[in-house]
């Protein structure tokens, strides 16, 4: 999969079938959209990719949202690869890119960069300035720029549609096991293990500490995990929150990983999350702690 973006991006090594959108998540919506575009580029023997933008353009108009990402872009980069794809385009989304017209951007990347003949876009597509393109716009331009539109119907489970709008909700509500079924793999996050106070440690059960940096945040409370690292594959149990009965202030993910007893600090670890045990909560001291742990580890090895 070539890899392309503002700078390099060159219509000669594309002119083929292209599927457009954030595809935070890469869920089973996008891989719908991701997979007909194949499968109209296998036909027609075309190359075939995938344009996206970093950041998340939200992200971009809102710098205060930083609570969003379903995934990181290198978790998006890695997702995307298994499907297949001939190429990728991250289109950077920066001020001037922001500030293009919704037939600029069609005439100025879609036509002239990219010499696209099939886009393939979801329903509820938008883009532009102030977002004023959608998929009438893209309809109104073909012929002048030699494309053709295809709209691809969502996917819907249980008569809802599924959106990485929606994937959120489920995360912030804790629905993991739901919200695997629709990534078709367990949601998870990566980032460096940054030193803590060391009261796991002190009370029996060390936890390696993470910000959530970008990602969306899940209810507060514990999980059953599984942790990568060094090419090691663990089961753990994480606590997301605010750890009240020791009175923190900053959130954090706390992973204790079965098994192990050694220093990760500095390391990039990802956590994958399997099943939500049982909101955060304040305990009256610390053994009341370690006993609820106890039972917690058991519930999320079972």
């Amino acid at each position: 999969m070539k890899i392309y973006n503002n700078a390099n991006l060159n219509h000669k090594h594309l002119n083929g079938v292209i599927a457009i959108g954030n595809f935070d998540g890469v869920h089973l919506g996008h891989q719908k959209v991701i997979n007909e575009a194949r499968q109209k580029a296998k036909k027609l023997k075309l190359p075939f990719g995938v344009m996206t933008f970093e950041p998340v353009p939200v992200m971009f108009f809102n710098k205060k949202n930083k609570d969003h990402r379903i995934n990181s872009l290198q978790q998006k980069i890695s997702q995307l690869k298994k499907l297949k794809l001939d190429f990728l385009i991250i289109i950077k989304f920066n001020k001037k890119f922001s500030s293009f017209t919704a037939e600029q951007f069609i005439s100025k990347i879609i036509h002239k960069k990219t010499r696209c003949r099939y886009l393939y876009v979801s329903k509820n597509f938008k883009f532009g300035f102030k977002r004023r393109g959608n998929i009438q716009t893209l309809k109104k331009f073909e012929k002048e720029f030699n494309y053709r539109n295809i709209i691809t119907n969502p996917y819907k489970k249980n008569k809802k549609t599924i959106s990485s709008t929606f994937i959120r909700k489920k995360i912030r509500t804790g629905k993991i096991e739901e919200i695997n079924k629709l990534l078709n793999r367990n949601w998870c996050v990566e980032g460096r293990v940054i030193k803590g106070k060391k009261r796991g440690r002190k009370i029996g059960f060390p936890t390696c500490n993470m910000s959530l940096s970008n990602y969306v945040i899940p209810k507060n409370g514990v999980y059953a995990v599984k942790v990568n690292f060094d090419n090691l594959n663990k089961d753990g149990i994480a606590n997301i929150g605010y750890r009240p009965t020791f009175k923190g202030q900053n959130l954090l993910l706390e992973t204790n990983i079965f098994g192990i007893d050694k220093n990760l600090y500095n390391k990039v670890i990802s956590v994958s999350f399997k099943k939500f045990i049982r909101p955060e909560k304040k305990f009256r001291n610390f053994e009341h702690l370690k006993k609820q742990i106890k039972l917690d580890i058991k519930q999320a090895k079972k």
